[in-house]
């Protein structure tokens, strides 16, 4: 009988709890969604020009695009020429390891292209690309 009663107890004793393991997991959970980088959008389509010697860019995190009629645009939000050393300056502090890519539409001015460019190097960007698609 005694026997019998030290069994029922070592039963009791050897079960697992689960309850640490899932903390673990939600735990690595919220610390993979917290360090994620996303994928951010300019804001508009931009018709790239052409060219051949067109590369894939990796880390571009910070997206400038310039439309056809000369507007900027900086995380969906149409931006004045003057606000974008700004803007660049923020994203920039946000993800220092990030490039600027300029999304500049056939069509629009080397004028506009330039003042961005300058706005991006004043903020501290040196790496700045030109998007273009290729042939």
């Amino acid at each position: 009988m005694k026997q019998h009663f030290a069994n029922l107890i070592d039963e009791e004793e050897t079960q697992i709890d689960m309850t640490p393991m899932l903390d673990v997991v939600f735990i690595m959970l919220i610390f993979f969604i917290v360090t994620a980088s996303f994928v951010k959008e300019s804001g508009i389509d931009v018709n790239r020009p052409e060219a051949a010697t067109a590369v894939q860019k990796d880390r571009a995190n910070i997206l400038v695009a310039i439309s056809d009629t000369g507007e900027i645009w900086i995380n969906k939000r149409q931006v004045d020429v003057r606000a974008v050393q700004a803007n660049i300056e923020r994203l920039y502090a946000e993800n220092p390891q990030g490039s600027v890519v300029i999304q500049a539409d056939k069509k629009s001015t080397t004028e506009t292209l330039i003042k961005v460019m300058d706005a991006a190097r004043a903020a501290g960007v040196f790496d700045v690309s030109i998007a273009a698609q290729e042939e």
